[in-house]
């Protein structure tokens, strides 16, 4: 091994004990954990209760799951349909393989149902978790790096990716180092979760914005790293179809960007409202009857004729 050069890990399994784990399982759910983290502490400090965001995660992970499941398999066909495919593995999520815009698009219809049980706005849940994805992508980008998958162009650079020779093209099988593309778009979505955390509170990012942010600077880097990597895909007028995908959702989340600021400024309020009988639970409830003016001479509420 050439020690000016990246290694890559001799195993793509993790051992807790006598149980084994995929390490891009444990990826995923790291980066699951650390995204309702950061997405619960930035709803409380905007007044929202504690457990919402979780409450909501519970329904859009799943949904998340198939969703980046069927984008990865829909836009790498070959793989599992090709004449040396085998349709089984499109269900080895664990092997790698989840397409981030198919989990954001399902993964937002699992929210939305979250959302609509909370009774809370989706645009400000999508506000609230949108650095907590960013950092959740970075994390899990280095199951990658487990699997020695989805890497970049051969590289004679320094921070060059050492693959082993079982897993590079069939056609490079006498090249050594590679792009490490997941390493350059992790340290990217480490540097959008930062972009995100500092513009939604320098500029009150609110309905939807902050997220609008998110996926705007994610596919500005995504479309470069997308760029270098040689792995097989669909690709249109010479363009990967996920480059594709990263223009049209960076026009689209500019775009929502400056509407959105001219139509809805501000950022919406998510504290629980009181009751009108009552406060807080513990609070006696108020009279919200008006009292009548009674007149002492006749007892009769003023403005009433006596009998």
């Amino acid at each position: 091994m050439d020690l000016a050069h990246l290694p890559s890990p001799a195993t793509g399994v993790l051992h807790l004990g006598p149980v084994p784990l995929r390490a891009y399982a444990f990826c995923i759910i790291l980066g699951v954990f650390v995204a309702v983290w950061l997405g619960n502490r930035r709803w409380v400090e905007r007044g929202g209760d504690r457990g919402v965001i979780a409450d909501i995660t519970v329904w859009a992970v799943p949904f998340g799951l198939v969703g980046g499941r069927q984008y990865h398999v829909l836009t790498s066909p070959d793989a599992y349909f090709g004449i040396h495919g085998e349709p089984i593995r499109a269900l080895y999520v664990w092997e790698g393989g989840l397409g981030i815009w198919g989990a954001i698009a399902l993964g937002g219809l699992g929210a939305w149902i979250g959302c609509r049980r909370r009774r809370i706005p989706l645009p400000a849940f999508a506000d609230a978790i949108a650095p907590g994805i960013a950092v959740a992508q970075a994390i899990g980008r280095w199951g990658n790096w487990f699997n020695q998958e989805l890497y970049g162009r051969p590289t004679t650079l320094p921070w060059g990716l050492e693959i082993d020779r079982a897993h590079r093209p069939s056609d490079m099988l006498g090249i050594t180092t590679y792009h490490p593309t997941f390493l350059y778009e992790s340290l990217w979505d480490i540097g959008v979760a930062a972009l995100v955390l500092w513009a939604a509170r320098r500029f009150a990012l609110g309905h939807g914005r902050a997220f609008a942010l998110y996926a705007a600077a994610y596919t500005a880097g995504r479309f470069w790293t997308e760029y270098l990597r040689i792995d097989e895909a669909h690709a249109f007028l010479g363009l990967r179809l996920n480059g594709w995908t990263s223009i049209v959702v960076l026009l689209g989340a500019t775009a929502y960007l400056v509407v959105s600021a001219r139509r809805l400024p501000g950022i919406e309020d998510v504290s629980r409202p009181r009751s009108q009988g009552g406060t807080e639970k513990g609070d006696k409830p108020r009279n919200t009857m008006p009292t009548p003016n009674i007149d002492a001479s006749t007892g009769t509420p003023a403005g009433a004729e006596a009998d």
